[in-house]
């Protein structure tokens, strides 16, 4: 009996580790196992149906949003995922998963604000975030022009547009009156923008790539 119990503990232990590593690999379904730190410098592709759309990262203009923008990138959540308000000369706002499953958790999931250091110029990136504090999930903007007005409401620049501005300015927009209702994307996902806003432009893959070393 005693050989037994022993030979049943030992098989308990070398389990162990594998359930243990099995509830930290990183998921779309649980926030907290994806917390990876970004590196310094990275880029992003994003393969929309308006053109690709190369974002560069710099972690030291915006850590936790440049952290966050690589997990999600990495794990697939921008992929299929629309720009959902779009309004010419202001900004392109997109980021909320397809499925409502994976959208309600997210939505949840907000991270702490970055001190503004870059302006929120043409071109470049943002996380998106309410007027309370530390309100950012997973929704973005890419500015059209200088909005550099939003800078001291806390908005912090983490990205810049290197490459695919052209195709940014061919996003569809419906117009700055006729905005998709975010309940409805978090209730019903891309069900509902794809029979009441077929046209949106969709990221259909999103990339990690390493920047260009410095010279």
């Amino acid at each position: 009996m005693t050989r037994v119990l022993t030979a049943l503990a030992l098989a308990a232990a070398l389990a162990a580790p594998t359930v243990a590593a099995a509830q930290t690999k990183p998921s779309l379904k649980d926030p907290a196992s994806l917390t990876e730190k970004a590196p310094d410098i990275y880029r992003v592709k994003l393969d929309t149906t308006a053109g690709p759309v190369v974002i560069e990262v710099h972690r030291d203009w915006a850590p936790l949003g440049a952290d966050r923008f690589y997990n999600l990138v990495k794990n697939g959540f921008y992929d299929d995922v629309r720009f959902f308000r779009v309004i010419q000369g202001f900004m392109a706002q997109g980021g909320m998963n397809g499925d409502p499953a994976i959208q309600k958790i997210w939505g949840r999931a907000n991270f702490n604000d970055d001190p503004v250091k870059q302006s929120n110029k043409r071109g470049f990136v943002t996380f998106a975030k309410t007027g309370a504090p530390n309100s950012r999930s997973t929704q973005f903007y890419i500015n059209y022009a200088d909005n550099s007005s939003l800078d001291s409401q806390g908005f912090a620049p983490f990205g810049q547009v290197v490459s695919g501005m052209e195709a940014v300015d061919k996003f569809e927009s419906y117009g700055r009156n006729n905005v998709p209702d975010q309940g409805m994307i978090t209730a019903e996902g891309n069900a509902y923008l794809q029979k009441d806003y077929p046209k949106l432009t969709v990221i259909k893959k999103a990339t990690i790539e390493t920047a260009p070393a410095k010279k």
